[in-house]
Order: C-alpha cells, then sequence, then structure tokens
C-alpha cells in the first residue's frame, strides 16, 4: 500500500513538474526570438514594406509569445504603492507611454471610461517609461480605475523590466494578460488620426479601438489556458 502511495506521489509531482517545464516566461520568449524578429522587420521597414513588417509582429506574437508566462513585475505607482501583477486577480491590460511622446488627443478619456465600464472584468494599467516627477501632471488626467505607474532605467530595479518590454517591443505597446498572467495578445501603436480631427471624434475613434480590443481579450482570456492544458 506505502508503495502505491508512494508511486502516486511521485507520478503527481511528476506531472507537476512537466507542466512547469512547459510555461515559457515572456521575458525568455523575448529574449530567445527578439534579435530574428529585429533583422527581418528592420530589413522589411527599410525597404518601405510596412505591412510586411506588421506581419512578422503578428506573427512573432500569435506563434512565439502569446501562451507565455508574463514576468510577475511589481511596478512603482504614482500613489506610492507598490502594483504587483499577481496580486491583482483578474485579467490585465497594460499599455505603455513615455511623457516625451504626444499621447493620441482623446485616448486618455476613452480609457477613463472603459476602465470604468470593465472595471470588473479587467485592471487597466498604464505604464510610463519615465522618473515619477515626469509624470505627476499627466497622471492626474487618468481616473482612479487605472493604475498608474513608472519604470526608468534609473532606477536599479527597473532594469529587468525596462530591457524586457521597452526595449524589444518598443511603445505605446498594450499587452493582454489573463487572470494566470499568460499572454493572450500584444498590440503595438494606436490610432493615426487624421489632421484637425475634433477632440469629439477623437475620443470616439480611440473609445472604439479599445473596446474593441478588450472584447477580443476577453473573449480570448481562457482559450489560452485551454490550448495548454490540450498540449500536455
Amino acid at each position: 500500500m506505502r508503495l502505491i502511495i508512494f508511486l502516486l506521489v511521485n507520478f503527481i509531482i511528476t506531472q507537476i513538474s512537466f507542466s512547469q517545464e512547459k510555461v515559457v516566461s515572456f521575458s525568455d520568449a523575448i529574449k530567445n526570438n527578439i534579435k530574428k524578429y529585429n533583422s527581418e522587420s528592420d530589413k522589411e521597414f527599410e525597404l518601405g514594406n510596412i505591412e510586411a513588417g506588421q506581419a512578422l509582429f503578428d506573427s512573432l506574437v500569435q506563434n512565439k509569445l502569446v501562451g507565455s508566462r508574463f514576468d510577475d513585475y511589481s511596478f512603482k505607482s504614482v500613489n506610492s504603492r507598490k502594483v504587483k501583477l499577481s496580486k491583482i486577480k483578474k485579467p490585465v491590460f497594460i499599455i505603455t507611454y513615455s511623457s516625451w511622446c504626444v499621447i493620441n488627443k482623446g485616448e486618455i478619456p476613452a480609457l477613463n471610461k472603459l476602465a470604468r465600464k470593465y472595471d470588473d472584468q479587467v485592471q487597466i494599467i498604464v505604464v510610463f517609461w519615465d522618473i515619477r516627477n515626469d509624470i505627476r501632471k499627466i497622471s492626474r488626467q487618468f481616473n482612479n480605475a487605472i493604475k498608474v505607474c513608472y519604470a526608468n532605467e534609473s532606477y536599479k530595479n527597473d532594469a529587468r523590466i525596462v530591457s524586457t518590454l521597452k526595449h524589444t517591443l518598443g511603445f505605446p505597446t498594450s499587452y493582454f494578460l489573463n487572470s494566470s498572467l499568460e499572454v493572450v495578445d500584444i498590440k503595438r501603436g494606436g490610432l493615426q488620426l487624421p489632421p484637425r480631427t475634433s477632440g469629439k471624434k477623437a475620443f470616439e475613434m480611440n473609445y472604439a479601438l479599445f473596446n474593441e480590443r478588450l472584447i477580443g481579450f476577453l473573449e480570448k482570456k481562457d482559450y489560452v489556458r485551454e490550448q495548454l492544458a490540450a498540449a500536455e
């Protein structure tokens, strides 16, 4: 009887270990694939092949990054409280910016409205690649449903975050993670607004874009987990 129990326990431990080994971290997925992607995409963009360059990005995301486990980062928050991803316990939408790049007209109001709409389903986190003093003013434009954070090379503990996110996929980039921190999707860039777009129209266009992305994200948030389970 003891032998049977021992073998059963050993089998369970082996299966758990095997399952854990199959989960690739996002940082490893980036490290293993970003060099090839950069080389190929740089060639396409230099030739003016914008669509081909975008197709390479989409291929990188869907074939190499989706399903990887996002690193459990702790972001510095403007309100002095750290935001640790594993503590959130619901799907997460992270969008990265920088204070020296102008955010699209209407984008912040659109995100504010969406944060209220999806508050019980998704946590929106905005990460600026800046020091705290540089984002104090702009952070006031976001409502309380959005966690406004920052990371910068000058902070010792931010080196891994900056190198993995900022210096690989650039910004603005949107990361969609399920409640287990598995990557469901990644989108880069935002709207290209026509000149002289009114504030109202800009808001409507940004709201439509991010709402569509969030709907798609919520529809797929459990799909990645199911696919990983099926592959085990």
